[in-house]
This record gives structure tokens, C-alpha cells and sequence, in this order.
């Protein structure tokens, strides 16, 4: 046993924060660090870059509530964390990265692998600190991991120079966490919003990505179950309450003329439940046109599409419970509107089933993965046209079923957040559904995956192109120019890495692999063509005819 220096006192922070793992490519500056965890409890789960690490922990973050942390050395490795970084932060998801840093108070090799990576830190994180002491370990890791986890969770970043971490720590402890209560709304603002949806003809909840908790969920539920007020989700909210719900009208998947946007427009008071502006949301709200009700932990930030009238502050669980207590179903509502959305809207979330052509249709790729998975089977997103697909058509039984990101959309995080919700929940099914473009960014993780013994399924949607791009292109009547590339065989390739590889080659077969690889155990790839040709056609001619004749 080595003499307690600060790279103990900082594990043994980290432990005391709850830590059981850390996502990492150590380097030359955090050896000492690196030796210190070996002997704690803490997992270190190498990776083989630090933004798949960054996004694994992210990802650990999003599904516990409680910060995934993340570790790197200087530089390159510390820059390789900013897109993680960014997608956490504007994901809301609990993440601290701990970056190593050359000799503060001497050097030897001058400004070699030398930025700012506080000050690089700054825009994407709400917290970012170098330590300069031992003796001040204990509370900027307390104040990191309280910054992180805090409504409105994100990102936090600390520097730990290599002389700093071999300082010796004496008697310095780690700093236990406060007691904490959220505050709850004040009573004129639930008081307004009661009476705004009370006196209102055609109320419509929107649940966002604010409202994934445990307690807001369950609240959700309760209410929606008792007033009978129709619901649709944020793609981020997707799963809240679970969509089979009778209320339950959809997802504002498009950005415009789904079915969803016709019952909005017909709807005179709209309650915002979650809504951040990083999802942008899916109409416009002009005063006098319909009451915006603002319910959220923290008040409404001011867009030129979002301006609510009344905002509810506070404890989102806590003011939806206090909606429940007040407010019954109200003889002038009027939901036969609704109604009619619903019908049409699962009327064309129900069909699809007859597209047995290959390369497989997106909407038809959406219902063979929903058959194969279980309701508690997680599928991760990168971000690709099949995206709008899976978030408009793919029905979540469960809160956090369908991993997608609708804020940083950033390429490149689906296989590894796949792998972090497989090291969670090692008993249930894990699908990452990636386009090619976005797997090649960060496929080098099958190895990680397969070294872990993972239960994992990687779909590869393949069309040899930067897909939703060129599809933006075409709708923009350029020439199609500059978007397309070549491909690994991609059986081959996870058989590389010690991964079983298979092809799909008609919708029959993948719906085969699928049932087979999802029962099996170990990390299996499978290859499958898809067809974007006719998205531009359903998404944004076919959708928005048929919801216009609803009126």
C-alpha cells in the first residue's frame, strides 16, 4: 500500500459520491490516479476513445440520475471529451470528466500537449475547475457532482495536474453530500394554471424530456388517467407514459403537418410539461391564439417560438400531483377532435406491415424491431433519417426504452450508449440501431464490448451515404453530390473483433436475426440494407395530406 496522496483522497471522493465506475483512457498524466483506483472498488472500463467513454457515461448518467464519470489524460485525450461533453450538457445528463494536466508548479517540457482545457470547458459544462491543492480536492468534487446532478443536470469538468495528484493528503476527508429538498411551485401559480385548464374547451399536455423521472412519470400517469387530457411527446419524452395509453396522440417527430400538429392547432390551452428549448418545440404559440403553460423545475427561457403565459417553478412531480388534487373532467371539454387524431394517427402507425421490399423501408424496419424486442428492451439511436422514423413510429412501453438524442444529434454516440445501458441492465435486451455513417464514427467499441462480455445488438441500417444529408439535399434540389462513400464488409469486420457478424437480405431474414441475436448472449452485428427513397414522399407529402383532411 502506497502513501495516501491526493489521487486517494480523490477516489475515495469519488467512492463517496456513490462511484462504481469510471469510462477512461488514462494517460501519462493520471498514472497516479490510474494506481489509486486500481485498489479502490471502483470499475475503470477502458475504452478505445475518450468521446465513447465520454458518451458511456453520459448515457450511465441518463439512466440512474446520478453522474457517469469519465477520465482522460491532456490534450487530445481532454479535447476528445468536448462532443461528449456537449451532448451531455444539452442532453440534461449527469456527467463528470476528470482530465489529467502537465506539472503545474514545475516543467520540463514547456508548453508540449498544453491547452486550456478549463477555459475549453467552459461553454459545454456547468462546472470546470483545475485543482491547485490537495486540500481542495474534497469540495470541488462535491460541488462537480452537485452541479451535475442538480436540475437542470449536465456536465462537469476537473483538472487534475500530475504533481497535484501525488501531493500527500494527510487527514483530508471527503465531504459528504447536503440534504436537499427541490422547492415546490407557489400556489397563484398553480392556482392560474388550474383555472386556465379548468375553463379551457380543448386542453393538450406535451411531456418532454424534463419529465423523465421517477415520481413526475408515476404523477403523469395519475393525472392523465383521471382527467382523460390527451398527451404527445417530445422525442426526448418518448415513454414518460407509456404509449399504449389511451391518451396518448403521438410524437412531434416532424416539424411539421403530422397529425399532431392538427390537434394542437385545434387545442386552446397547451400544458408544457418538461419542455426545454433545446428541443425545439413543434408549433408555434402566438398570444391570444392559446394559453402556454409553462410546468417545469426551472422558469421558461424566452424563444421566438416559445413564450408561455403562465409558468408553474418548481417540483415537476409535485405540481402535476397538485393538478391532480384540483381538477376533474370538466363537462365542455371537448376531446372528439382527439379522437379523430388518434384513429388516423394509429391507423398510419399500424401500417407499414406490407412492405416487404429490400432494402428495407424505414417504416418497416421500425415494426421489426418493435416485434423483437420485449417492453423493457432498450434501443439506442444514433442519429440518421431512420431516426424521425423510430421517433415518430416506434411505440415506448416504458420510460428511457428509446435512447435518442434530439439536442447536441450527434453522430456517433448510439453504439456507445448502447454499451452503457447494457453494462446497467445486463438482463435485459440492448439494441443499437446505428446508421453506417454514425457507426464507423465510434465503432472501434465493439472491441470494448466484446472484451466486456456485453449482451448486445448493433443493427447496422446501411445505405453507403451520409443518408439524412443527402436526403436534405435532394429536398433542396442540388445535385447529388459529395455525400456518398464506401463500407467494410461489415460481417467480416465484428467478426474481426471477436463479434458474430450476419447479413440480412430480405425483411424476412432480418426479422430472423433479430429474434435469434436478441436471445443470445454475447455482441452480434447485423449488416442490413435500407431504402430512404420514399421518406421525402410519406414524411412530407403523404403525412401532412392525409392529416390536413382531419381539418
Amino acid at each position: 500500500m502506497t502513501e495516501r496522496n491526493a489521487s486517494r483522497l480523490m477516489v475515495e471522493c469519488l467512492e463517496a459520491e456513490g462511484v462504481d465506475k469510471i469510462f477512461a483512457v488514462p494517460g501519462e498524466e493520471n498514472l497516479d490516479l490510474l494506481e489509486a483506483l486500481r485498489e479502490s472498488s471502483i470499475e475503470v472500463v477502458i475504452t478505445r476513445h475518450e468521446q465513447g467513454a465520454g458518451f458511456m457515461a453520459a448515457c450511465h448518467g441518463r439512466l440512474t440520475g446520478k453522474p457517469g464519470v469519465c477520465m482522460s489524460t491532456l490534450g487530445p485525450g481532454a479535447t476528445n471529451f468536448v462532443t461528449a461533453a456537449a451532448y451531455a450538457q444539452l442532453g440534461a445528463m449527469p456527467m463528470v470528466m476528470i482530465t489529467g494536466q502537465k506539472p503545474i508548479k514545475t516543467s520540463k517540457q514547456g508548453h508540449f500537449q498544453i491547452l486550456d482545457i478549463v477555459d475549453l470547458m467552459r461553454p459545454v459544462t456547468h462546472y470546470t475547475r483545475q485543482i491547485v491543492s490537495a486540500a481542495t480536492i474534497p469540495s470541488r468534487v462535491r460541488e462537480a457532482f452537485r452541479q451535475a446532478e442538480e436540475e437542470r443536470p449536465g456536465a462537469a469538468h476537473l483538472e487534475l495536474p500530475e504533481d497535484i495528484a501525488r501531493e500527500p493528503a494527510g487527514d483530508l476527508k471527503p465531504l459528504a453530500a447536503s440534504l436537499t429538498r427541490r422547492p415546490v411551485a407557489e400556489e397563484k401559480a398553480i392556482a392560474r394554471a388550474v383555472e386556465a385548464i379548468q375553463s379551457a374547451r380543448s386542453p393538450l399536455m406535451m411531456c418532454g424530456a424534463g419529465a423523465n423521472r421517477k415520481l413526475t412519470a408515476k404523477m403523469l400517469r395519475q393525472f392523465i388517467n383521471s382527467t382523460g387530457i390527451p398527451f404527445f411527446t417530445t422525442q426526448m419524452g418518448k415513454g414518460v407514459v407509456g404509449e399504449p395509453n389511451d391518451c396518448w396522440m403521438g410524437t412531434a417527430a416532424l416539424s411539421d403537418g403530422d397529425y399532431v400538429h392538427r390537434l394542437i392547432e385545434k387545442s386552446d390551452c397547451i400544458i408544457n410539461v418538461g419542455h426545454d428549448v433545446v428541443e425545439k418545440p413543434p408549433f408555434f404559440m402566438h398570444e391570444g391564439k392559446r394559453t402556454v403553460i409553462h410546468v417545469n423545475f426551472f422558469t421558461a427561457e424566452v424563444d421566438p417560438v416559445y413564450f408561455p403565459q403562465i409558468e408553474v417553478t418548481g417540483d415537476i412531480a409535485n405540481a402535476i400531483w397538485q393538478f391532480s388534487e384540483r381538477i376533474r373532467p370538466q363537462d365542455h371539454w371537448d376531446f372528439s377532435f382527439a379522437k379523430k387524431v388518434r384513429k388516423a394517427l394509429f391507423d398510419d402507425l399500424d401500417s407499414g406491415r406490407e412492405l416487404n421490399d429490400f432494402p428495407i423501408h424505414p417504416r418497416r424496419l421500425v415494426h421489426a424491431v418493435r416485434d423483437a424486442l420485449p417492453e423493457d428492451g432498450i434501443v439506442s439511436l444514433d442519429n440518421g433519417l431512420y431516426k424521425v422514423w423510430f421517433a415518430r413510429n416506434y411505440r415506448a412501453v416504458k420510460p428511457n426504452t428509446l435512447l435518442l438524442d434530439n439536442a447536441l444529434a450527434t453522430m456517433g454516440a448510439g453504439l456507445p450508449v448502447a454499451m452503457g445501458a447494457a453494462m446497467l441492465y445486463p438482463n435485459r435486451k440492448v439494441l443499437a440501431v446505428c446508421g453506417d455513417g454514425g457507426f464507423m464514427m465510434n465503432s472501434q467499441e465493439l472491441e470494448t464490448a466484446v472484451r466486456l462480455g456485453l449482451n448486445l445488438v448493433v443493427l447496422v441500417v446501411r445505405d453507403d451515404a451520409y443518408g439524412m444529408i443527402r436526403w436534405k439535399q435532394a429536398d433542396m434540389q442540388l445535385p447529388d453530390y459529395g455525400l456518398q462513400f464506401g463500407n467494410p464488409d461489415f460481417v467480416r469486420y465484428a467478426e474481426s473483433y471477436g463479434a458474430r457478424g450476419h447479413r440480412a437480405d430480405s425483411v424476412e431474414s432480418l426479422e430472423t436475426l433479430l429474434a435469434k441475436a436478441l436471445d443470445s448472449s454475447g455482441v452480434d452485428l447485423i449488416d442490413c440494407p435500407i431504402d430512404y427513397r420514399d421518406s421525402q414522399r410519406v414524411l412530407f407529402e403523404e403525412i401532412p395530406a392525409a392529416s390536413a383532411r382531419l381539418g
